[in-house]
Parts: C-alpha cells; structure tokens; sequence
C-alpha cells in the first residue's frame, strides 16, 4: 500500500458512522451483510448508509456481491492488512519482520 491509499482508506474510517459500518463487517466475518441489513442494525437511512457504503468501497475497505436485488457487503482484511503493514512498515527499528505475527493476529483471514 503506498501513502495515498493508506490516506484514502484513514479517511474513510474517519467518519463516525463509516467506522461502525467498517467494524459490524469485521464482526460479521466471512458471511458479510446486505446493504438493508447494515442500515438498519446501525439505524442510518438507506441513501445515507448507500453513500457512506460507496466511500468505504472506493477506499477499498469493503468488497461487495451482488446477491438478486441487493447487495451484500464484506470487510476487506486483505487491504486491512495492507494498511496496517503500511503504518508499522517502520516499526521495531526498522525491522518490519518482527511485526509480521502481531499483524497476523490483528488482522485475521477469518
């Protein structure tokens, strides 16, 4: 991840109501959530939650599938991952490699 998208991926969990769209996915896990479920669990209209959910997917913090009429929205890990790696790339001395496990189990490929 270079510092652009890391910046664009911060901003995005900037806003309150993204950062609580963004960790109900990670709670959700591997089943992801439809974008009426999410709306309505945090109660946010639906524009409001279609807007919010747009932001987080051009940061590449979500994915999405397209399941009929809706569509089902699921936390991204692997850029996760990517973004954390980013921030710590400098941590320890400058020795990223003794990182590398506290980021595995920070951001887990559930």
């Amino acid at each position: 991840m270079d510092k652009n998208h890391a910046l664009t991926a911060l901003a995005a969990l900037g806003q309150d109501t993204r950062l609580d769209v963004f960790r109900l996915l990670v709670k959700a896990g591997t089943n992801g959530m439809l974008a009426g479920e999410i709306a309505d669990t945090l109660k946010v209209r639906q524009n409001t939650m279609s807007a919010n959910l747009s932001i987080l997917l051009n940061a590449g913090l979500v994915r999405n599938a397209r399941e009929g009429r809706a569509i089902r929205y699921f936390a991204d890990m692997d850029r996760m991952r990517g973004l954390l790696s980013f921030l710590l790339e400098d941590c320890c001395g400058g020795r990223p490699e003794l990182c590398q496990p506290a980021l595995a189990d920070l951001a887990c490929a559930c």
